[in-house]
């Protein structure tokens, strides 16, 4: 394996780490592209793989920035990570919009919201296949 492999592969690894096992996947159709290579070997394997701050911490820190984008669809799959990892507690779910309100405004933290609540429901949905079945 060169040095470029290694580098994707621990990429790869800290993907699944972040974002759930399997995750990972939709990156192999795009590994020849610089932009995607980027993101998998540096993003990913230099920035979230850095001991500096945990994954938690990271992931916190993104969804700040993200609720301020008011994007939904990418504070739920950076919530879904979270929940799959056992990063937040409910109380936790409940007080992220409630504080982010006075500092990203109702809008935004509305997005917040929703990305939460369909995380919940994809882990749920998730946990309940993984089961066999919906308990």
């Amino acid at each position: 394996m060169t040095n470029n492999e290694d580098a994707w592969q621990q990429g790869l690894e800290t993907v699944d780490a972040v974002y759930g096992e399997g995750y990972s996947a939709m990156m192999e159709p795009f590994k020849d592209h610089r932009f995607n290579r980027e993101i998998v070997t540096n993003q990913f394997r230099n920035l979230w793989a850095d001991p500096a701050f945990t994954i938690r911490e990271k992931r916190l820190m993104v969804l700040g920035l993200t609720t301020l984008l008011g994007r939904a669809d990418l504070i739920e799959t950076q919530m879904t990570g979270g929940l799959l990892n056992d990063e937040f507690t409910e109380e936790q779910l409940e007080f992220m919009p409630h504080f982010l309100l006075f500092y990203a405004g109702a809008g935004n933290t509305t997005a917040l919201f929703r990305g939460i609540e369909a995380a919940k429901a994809n882990v749920k949905a998730k946990k309940a296949a993984a089961a066999g079945g919906d308990r």
